[in-house]
């Protein structure tokens, strides 16, 4: 299978500023992925949960490092699930977050 479309991993830090309030910074890394879309069983699964799993995102397992937000398509995306697929690749079940949180 082919890794023809890119993603960005977003990982996030926080770091005191100089009057001492935690600040969130973000790492951003763009790897390349495969899409899948989300199949039934794990949507309806994920729907049981309060989720709504929209693209699902195969990934080398070295260059993920359980970030939590991806960037994919001009739409940023929560991970709601990774799952080794195989010793190579990991799957990332995404989701858009709700109106007004990330």
């Amino acid at each position: 299978m082919t890794y023809d479309h890119q993603v960005t991993l977003i990982s996030e830090t926080y770091s005191e500023n100089d009057i001492g309030e935690m600040v969130p910074a973000e790492t951003k890394t763009k790897i390349l992925c495969r899409e899948q879309s989300v199949g039934r069983s794990e949507f309806y699964t994920a729907a049981a949960a309060g989720h709504r799993p929209e693209v699902v995102l195969i990934v080398h397992r070295y260059e993920y490092n359980g970030e939590r937000k991806v960037d994919y398509k001009n739409t940023r995306y929560n991970v709601i699930r990774a799952y080794a697929v195989n010793t190579e690749e990991i799957e990332l079940v995404c989701e858009a977050p709700a109106h007004g949180r990330s």
